[in-house]
């Protein structure tokens, strides 16, 4: 009988294996692409003068259905191509598929950077749009 305990070690060698195999490039374009979606969401949140998006989700359970849609629409593309890149590397590297691992691997590369970064980006530029010469900047440009 297969137990629980012999399943970890095998899946944390193969989750650290994954780093060096092939399409190893993920692990840097993956979280990048999400924080390029978390700087452009985050930026637009301090444009309509929402509060910070993970602060949002934990307190304020009201909108908080609202707010993770959201997030996870911004994510999608991300998201999708997370799951086709590690599907593909399980199939190729592995000859087997891991479900646990690819939610494992799509969580710490897409979702984690994402949640983690939009908040920041939102207060880096609601304080930078705040700054007066900055402001009067945009001010005249026709941003408001």
């Amino acid at each position: 009988m297969l137990h629980l305990a012999d399943l970890i070690p095998p899946f944390w060698d193969e989750m650290f294996a994954r780093t060096t195999g092939p399409l190893h490039m993920r692990f840097i374009m993956q979280p990048v692409a999400a924080l390029f979606l978390a700087a452009r969401d985050g930026y637009r949140d301090a444009v309509a003068g929402r509060a910070p998006y993970l602060h949002d989700i934990v307190c304020n359970p009201a909108g908080r259905s609202a707010r993770l849609k959201e997030g996870f629409r911004a994510l999608a593309r991300v998201t999708i191509m997370s799951v086709v890149v590690d599907v593909a590397y399980q199939f190729v590297a592995m000859k087997a598929f891991r479900p646990i691992e690819m939610a494992t691997v799509v969580m710490l590369l897409a979702f984690v950077p994402y949640f983690v970064a939009r908040g920041p980006v939102r207060r880096i530029t609601s304080r930078v749009m705040r700054h007066p010469r900055i402001a009067r900047q945009g001010h005249r440009k026709g941003i408001s």
